[in-house]
């Protein structure tokens, strides 16, 4: 059978059997997908990204959705980005993916105008100390993390009573992979991080994102919780612009901002992969992105 569209996730997520409350959600946010991209009598399946018996060119696009163990497999991931690209079509680009993937594309929108945290580039193989880095930044409490990571996979908070602690497994860290080293935002802590959804360019709705009590991560899978939230103008007008910094302008894009240091709205991540959209707390917006995806690759 072809299919108009294919459903990416993850083996887990394909039939998980006995569920959690954690996998439900992801269920139910795919689910709507794929009911909304039915309605527009769209040929839909779900399928594991990495299922070695499927034929990629049996479907006119690919969309990518809960494809979250792809940064934990990232030498498998990539070249089966580049092999798949030549057989279909994917949501979003596969040369936006690659670009989204690796953290330096904060930088590519900070040349473009786009107010972002501070951050300083680590390359893979450096012999800096976490010591010297923070002596030689001016700066005092921080966090570590991957260029290319996902769920605050080796993902630290350090400050001066931590760094020798930390010294040893950054020394090993820093030999596999890239790093980025960000001032900790403090305001993280107390008013969160807003997640605002962009879909073909126009706002779609917000979600509020707060970390656990003496935390600093707010995915849910590390204590967060989510809120309802209603963007300023100021909002979405810095979430649009921020999309449309990109070369090629995505299909659906979750902007994260925060209030920085300086008390300003500085974007935090871009997420044009596989990000969440909390389609279960605002469904109409999974009929947004089926249109879209209708208007531009079946119209």
């Amino acid at each position: 059978m072809n299919y108009d569209i294919v459903i990416l996730t993850q083996k887990k997520y394909v039939s998980p059997g006995e569920t959690d409350w954690y996998t439900d959600q992801i269920l139910k946010e795919d689910q709507l997908v794929q009911d909304a991209l039915q309605k527009l009598n769209l040929k839909v399946t779900k399928k594991d990204w990495a299922d070695p018996n499927f034929d990629w060119s049996s479907t006119k696009t690919i969309l990518f959705r809960s494809t979250w163990d792809y940064f934990h497999r990232f030498n498998e991931f990539e070249p089966w980005l580049n092999k798949v690209t030549k057989l279909t079509q994917l949501i979003n680009p596969a040369p936006q993916i690659l670009w989204n993937m690796d953290k330096h594309y904060m930088q590519d929108l900070a040349d473009k105008g786009v107010p972002i945290v501070d951050g300083h580039y680590i390359k893979r193989g450096s012999t800096q100390t976490l010591t010297s880095l923070h002596q030689k930044l001016g700066w005092t409490e921080t966090v570590i993390k991957p260029t290319v990571s996902g769920s605050a996979r080796h993902t630290y908070r350090l400050n001066p009573e931590n760094y020798a602690e930390h010294e040893t497994l950054f020394a090993n860290l820093i030999q596999a992979e890239d790093f980025i080293l960000q001032p900790f935002q403090k305001n993280i802590m107390t008013i969160g991080e807003v997640s605002h959804i962009v879909i073909h360019g126009n706002y779609s709705h917000s979600i509020l994102k707060q970390a656990k009590e003496g935390d600093y991560r707010v995915q849910d899978d590390h204590g967060g919780t989510i809120h309802d939230y209603k963007a300023n103008e100021a909002e979405i007008a810095f979430s649009q612009q921020a999309v449309a910094a990109c070369d090629i302008m995505p299909l659906y894009a979750r902007v994260d901002l925060i209030i920085d240091n300086n008390d300003q709205l500085a974007l935090m991540e871009l997420e044009l992969i596989e990000p969440e959209l909390w389609f279960r707390k605002n469904e109409k917006a999974a009929d947004k992105l089926a249109a879209a995806i209708q208007e531009v690759y079946f119209g």
